[in-house]
C-alpha cells in the first residue's frame, strides 16, 4: 500500500517506521523544515509543505495513495489533509486529543474513516487504523506486544470509570472497546465501562493474569 503521514511528529515519525517495516511505501508531508531534515535523513520520501494545502498533496501523489493519516498535533490542519484525501479516494484517519468532545465527533467523524487517540493508544492504533484493520481480530503488532481481549465482569472496581483513564498494570494500554454483543471501536473520552464490556488491551503476554487481576478487583504482586 502507499500510505501518505501528515506530520512527522512523535506519532507520524512512529507510525511511519512501523508502516515501513512492514513493507508499505511512505510519503511524509511536513512544513516544519526540521521535521522533514529527520524525515530525510530517516530514508522517507519527503515533500515539505501544508498537509492541508491541495497542491502539496498532489506532489506527495495522493492521487493514486491508498491510504492518509493526518497525524500532526492540529485538529484543523489533519481535517483539511483527510478531506482532501477522501475526495482522491485514500482511506482517511484523523489524529485527535484526549480532549475530544462528542459533538467534535459527530462534527468530524462522518467525513473520515477512522478517528485516532494516539496519546493513548500508540502507532499501533494509528496504523491499524490506516491498514483498514479490524478492531475484532486481534493479532500480534509486535514480536514484545500482544492484543488480547478481556471481558469486564459484574464485579469489578473499574466499572463507571472511563476508558481511557484506566490505570492497568505495566503500562498496558487500552486499544478499543465494545459493549456485550457489539463490535469492538476505539473509544470516545466520555466512554465508560460497563459489566460485560470487552475491552481489547495491549501489553506483553506476561501482563494478562495482572490485568485479569485488577479487572476482578484481586491484589497482584
Amino acid at each position: 500500500m502507499k500510505i501518505i503521514i501528515v506530520g512527522f511528529g512523535r506519532v507520524g515519525r512512529r507510525t511511519a517506521r512501523t508502516l515501513r517495516d512492514e513493507g508499505h511505501e511512505v510519503v511524509i508531508v511536513d512544513n516544519d523544515t526540521d521535521k522533514v531534515d529527520r524525515a530525510d535523513d530517516a530514508g522517507f520520501t519527503v515533500i515539505e509543505g501544508d498537509g492541508g494545502d491541495e497542491a502539496v498533496l498532489e506532489r506527495a501523489g495522493v492521487a493514486n495513495a491508498d491510504a492518509l493519516g493526518g497525524l500532526t498535533g492540529d485538529l484543523n490542519a489533519n481535517f483539511a489533509a483527510c478531506v482532501i484525501g477522501d475526495s482522491n479516494g485514500c482511506r482517511t484517519v484523523i489524529r485527535v486529543s484526549e480532549d475530544f468532545n462528542t459533538e467534535l465527533y459527530d462534527r468530524y467523524s462522518d467525513n473520515v474513516d477512522e478517528v485516532v487517540y494516539p496519546e493513548r493508544l500508540g502507532a499501533a492504533g494509528a496504523k491499524t487504523a490506516l491498514l483498514g484493520g479490524d478492531l475484532n481480530v486481534l493479532a500480534d503488532i509486535t514480536e514484545q506486544l500482544s492484543i488480547a481481549s478481556i471481558r469486564v465482569p459484574e464485579q469489578s472496581p473499574i466499572i463507571g470509570q472511563r476508558v481511557i483513564e484506566l490505570d492497568l498494570p505495566d503500562g498496558a494500554q487500552i486499544y478499543a472497546h465494545g459493549r456485550s454483543d457489539e463490535p469492538m471501536t476505539i473509544p470516545l473520552p466520555q466512554t465508560t465501562v460497563e459489566a460485560g464490556d470487552s475491552l481489547a488491551v495491549v501489553t506483553s503476554s506476561e501482563t494478562i493474569s495482572a490485568i485479569r487481576e485488577t479487572l476482578n478487583g484481586e491484589q497482584h504482586a
